[in-house]
């Protein structure tokens, strides 16, 4: 499962294993990982829009038994790094209609990366945008940081699944171009 930067050949990052014989899996465990954190950003919305709790008492699930995580930018910022390598090093198995509508998930959630590195450079560097208090977002000076991250994660998330979706049911000539087994195999086909 050799994973090859080739910059030289303008191919981009090339994972043959993972987006071969291995990409079904590696969706798998990849789409495992954007659940989990779809379900604390949920959890964390039930608890302040459903009990009532404010903002700073609304930990999600992990972040009742571990608080630090939730103040934490390093783990925002590292949720972040693994979404977009994520969908940088799983691109290359996608094809046709569902390549497109992995592209914009990829697009959109590089901004959401750029987004969070400058949350996490404020925190390292003690000075925040526009004088805050806390470490901001360009689009946390428009919108709460709670429904903001729902959002970003939502404007990521569709067009991942609806890439899924295509993934999983190509058109035949989707089909032949691809290196994995994610689609069934139809019978006639």
């Amino acid at each position: 499962m050799a994973i090859e930067a080739s910059s030289a050949s303008g191919r981009g990052v090339e994972a043959p294993g993972l987006n071969g014989r291995y990409h079904k899996t590696a969706l798998g465990a990849f789409m495992v990982i954007v659940i989990a954190h779809w379900a604390e950003h949920l959890a964390q919305a039930v608890q302040i829009y459903v009990l009532g709790m404010t903002v700073p008492e609304a930990r999600g699930v992990l972040g009742i038994p571990f608080p630090w995580l939730v103040t934490s930018e390093w783990m925002h910022y590292g949720y972040a790094l693994v979404m977009l390598i994520g969908l940088i090093i799983l691109r290359k198995g996608f094809v046709g209609r569902s390549r497109t509508w992995w592209n914009i998930s990829l697009g959109i959630q590089v901004w959401h990366h750029f987004e969070h590195l400058l949350l996490l450079i404020q925190k390292l560097a003690g000075a925040n945008l526009a004088g805050k208090p806390v470490p901001t977002s360009i689009l946390q000076l428009l919108i709460p940081r709670v429904e903001l991250h729902l959002f970003y994660n939502a404007i990521v998330f569709i067009p991942m699944v609806i890439a899924m979706v295509y993934h999983l049911r190509p058109r035949p000539a989707e089909r032949a171009k691809m290196r994995c087994s994610c689609a069934p195999v139809l019978a006639g086909v």
